[in-house]
């Protein structure tokens, strides 16, 4: 007589069904996880490099616009809009340079060439580029007032699109458009120059068409006609080379999410009751980002107070549970047949907007702006 199978299945089933269970309820977070990251316009986890390499240094310039944005002086602006580049937009990138330093370019033997490429698939199709400004910063290690008394030095600085790649044996100027031409005075605190790339930067969107920029340096003496060479350092010396300054570049992009702004309310200072009531309120409840595991790629904030909705609809419906006409029958209803008709919802009714800011994929620093993140206000519906 074969022996029943039952107990065996019984024991296997109490063996691997906590596993199961412990699976299905992992793959449930990580779907709830991609749903919410989908809500903000990120089609996934951002995974910047971390440890591998130094972090980038968030700019002065996101920071206090991110500050201003948690001001609740504030209230008023639109969230949609970035007063500091006078666009509209609900993400601004500080997108990094993936140049090099180039040879065998230039038939000016004395100058230094450097690539500037920026990956602009960074962007969303969704997203609408607003504004593209290019930063170059040049910055000399610290020198003494003996060494700047020298005499007037200044660096000639042409900034190239490259609008195809260039062969070898080819000449280079073919494949190349000036853009700027300008020069830097060398001083003791870094320079800077800026220039409007936006309708470059939106053409680079397209597959195929990003060639990147070709920046040129040439060093000047005291007379204009007189060049330098470089000095192959990185102080300047007392002789009469030149020497090549740190030149980091970047790019601003402002750009708009449309389905990430739909109001132009931003959030007020609420303060939630915190007395025991089980009438449909705002209730308090506060997202720390380290629990569930964001730390290594939002900067800031470090979590928000999120709050939620919580409570009856009891008839009758006061002034103070914010019910529609249609509540207010409904609740009706519900007190003549309680288990034929439930009782309205409590919902939230007036939501804010918040600014974060995080690493994408690629390191760059980015701030952006999230509708409806905050309850303020609930009520029956």
């Amino acid at each position: 007589m074969r022996p029943s199978l039952a107990p065996l299945l019984l024991l296997l089933l109490a063996v691997c069904f906590p596993a199961v269970c412990a699976l299905s309820h992992v793959e449930e977070l990580k779907s709830q996880e991609r749903l919410f990251l989908s809500s903000l316009g990120l089609s996934g986890r951002p995974r910047p490099a971390g440890g591998l390499q130094p972090r980038r240094h968030v700019p002065s310039a996101l920071w206090k616009m991110f500050r201003r944005s948690e001001n609740t002086q504030a209230q008023e602006s639109d969230p949609c809009t970035v007063s500091e580049y006078g666009v509209r937009g609900n993400i601004i990138r500080y997108v990094q340079d993936q140049g090099r330093l180039v040879s065998g370019w230039s038939s000016c033997q004395l100058c230094v060439e450097k690539q500037l490429f920026f990956n602009m698939s960074v962007l969303q199709p969704v997203e609408l580029l607003s504004l593209a400004q290019l930063e170059i910063k040049f910055h000399w290690k610290a020198f003494s007032p003996a060494e700047l008394l020298q005499g007037p030095r200044a660096l000639s600085v042409s900034l190239y699109k490259v609008i195809r790649a260039t062969l070898r044996g080819a000449n280079p100027q073919a494949n190349r458009r000036l853009l700027l031409s300008q020069s830097v005075q060398l001083q003791p605190h870094p320079a800077s120059i800026t220039l409007d790339l936006t309708p470059l930067a939106e053409s680079w969107r397209k597959a195929g068409r990003n060639y990147g920029l070709l920046l040129e340096l040439l060093p000047l003496s005291a007379h204009p006609d007189q060049l330098l060479s470089f000095h192959p350092g990185n102080s300047l010396p007392l002789d009469a080379a030149f020497n090549l300054p740190l030149v980091q570049a970047s790019l601003v992009a402002v750009s708009l999410n449309p389905h990430q702004c739909r109001s132009r309310q931003r959030r007020s200072a609420v303060h939630l009751p915190v007395t025991p009531s089980n009438v449909c309120k705002a209730r308090r409840l506060f997202i720390d980002f380290k629990d569930v595991g964001w730390q290594d790629w939002i900067i800031a904030p470090q979590g928000y107070m999120a709050n939620y909705c919580n409570g009856e609809c009891p008839f009758p419906l006061s002034e103070s549970l914010n019910g529609t006409n249609h509540a207010i029958l409904q609740t009706l209803v519900h007190s003549l047949d309680p288990h034929g008709t439930p009782q309205p919802c409590c919902v939230p009714i007036r939501l804010s907007p918040i600014s974060m800011l995080y690493y994408d994929n690629n390191d760059n620093v980015v701030l952006r702006h999230y509708q409806d993140m905050v309850v303020d206000e609930c009520g029956c519906r």
